[in-house]
């Protein structure tokens, strides 16, 4: 059992990080909310135990101080709905919030709480100290809660006040993950050092400079490498092919030629796309043909694998046991362009029903995954855009450095 799960919160303050920076439309609406419901497991098991939840949260980058359009505030009705929606709880849930993260409001608010009530404070980025990793803002937000729970995977990788420096205002046993972090931290952990070979990872968008670091480390632990996106491009040039006027990033042609050698030393076969959807320009109604991928005319552009190239990389990855996948295979978001994504993803859950672990990670991943509906069948898919990331590069991070300590 975790030690988030063999917790009693009954009769606690439970001082919650959350990543609730969630997309807004102009209207103040919520147009993505997967951040909100991936932390709701967490704030359920402190309400069931009798604990009283107060959740801190960032959102958006106000730059100077309170900005009606980054206010959490437009957030709190549709929390509510989310916990009611849940019906683990026959009575209705109080919400309450507090236009400051710290002050007089917040601390009488806290004080006056009772079990089963949640309470959202206002934006932690209204105030510069946040991510500045102030000590003495830290020990502000401190003191709002008994105990203090890091749910927030995406922020982990930042060494902010509330993510991290407001750690050691609490005991070993009063603070810990939430079950998102354990979760984040468990699925990341089972990718990079308890790995059933063959493991492929597959890296894909638009630089290379990007993506070394992840690429090195995977070099010590992955069978195959794939790579798609704009990024494959630049291997393809330095390994003396034509791309056109395809993505590259012509200062990291030696650093292409580099990983490839070390992938030879080390038996890891790296897999390029061996043929392109390539393009007249970069838009909708774009002419596309199909060309060799080291092999594209002047005035044209890869913006997605072939179908060769999708074959080729299907077959890899129907092979694996575990996979990680960071990166699409092109410019998805264009209907033209998605095809290969799209396969990957096909290929991905294929894998996963046959038996393969598979953990799908990064911005544009998560949306391929969510946009074309294989959310649910793959194994793990990582609110932790950045902080991912860097934990695949081998860095420690800061959020989870903080409970462990």
């Amino acid at each position: 059992m975790s030690e988030f799960a063999a917790y009693n919160f009954k009769g606690q303050k439970a001082l919650v990080r959350v990543d609730f920076n969630v997309p807004l439309n102009d209207k103040f609406e919520i147009t993505d909310d997967t951040r909100m419901r991936a932390a709701i497991p967490t704030i359920k098991k402190i309400l069931a135990d009798g604990g009283i939840v107060i959740l801190m949260s960032h959102f958006g980058r106000p730059k100077d101080g309170p900005e009606e359009k980054y206010s959490l505030k437009h957030l709190v009705r549709h929390l509510y709905d989310l916990l009611m929606a849940e019906k683990f709880s026959k009575e209705n849930i109080p919400v309450l919030f507090a236009n400051d993260c710290i002050g007089e409001q917040a601390y009488l608010t806290a004080s006056m709480m009772r079990p089963g009530e949640v309470l959202l404070l206002e934006n932690l980025r209204f105030h510069k100290e946040e991510e500045k990793g102030d000590e003495k803002f830290a020990e502000k937000l401190s003191k709002l809660g008994d105990v203090w729970v890091n749910d927030a995977f995406g922020t982990a990788h930042r060494a902010h006040a509330s993510t991290a420096v407001i750690a050691k205002f609490f005991p070993a046993d009063k603070k810990m993950f939430g079950l998102l972090m354990e979760s984040e931290v468990a699925s990341a952990e089972k990718v990079l050092h308890k790995a059933e070979k063959p493991f492929v990872a597959i890296i894909g968008g638009a630089k290379v400079s990007d993506k070394i670091l992840i690429i090195e480390n995977l070099l010590e632990r992955a069978t195959d490498i794939i790579i798609g996106g704009g990024m494959a491009y630049t291997f393809m040039k330095a390994k003396g092919g034509q791309i056109g006027n395809s993505l590259c990033e012509e200062e990291r042609l030696d650093t292409a030629l580099e990983i490839l050698k070390k992938a030879e030393e080390k038996k890891v076969c790296i897999h390029l796309p061996s043929d392109s959807i390539i393009a007249d320009k970069f838009a909708t109604d774009a002419e596309t043909s199909v060309a060799p991928s080291n092999h594209i005319p002047d005035g044209w552009m890869g913006l997605d694998i072939g179908a060769n190239a999708c074959d080729q990389f299907s077959n890899v990855i129907k092979n694996s046991k575990t996979i990680l996948w960071n990166g699409p295979m092109g410019v998805f978001e264009m209907p033209k362009f998605q095809h290969g994504t799209k396969t990957i993803a096909i290929a991905i859950a294929e894998a996963t029903q046959d038996g393969a672990f598979s953990l799908v990670g990064g911005g544009d991943s998560v949306a391929a995954v969510n946009q074309f509906g294989f959310t649910d069948k793959v194994s793990y898919v990582s609110t932790g855009g950045g902080a991912m990331l860097e934990y695949f590069e081998g860095k420690i991070l800061p959020g989870i450095a903080a409970v462990n300590s």
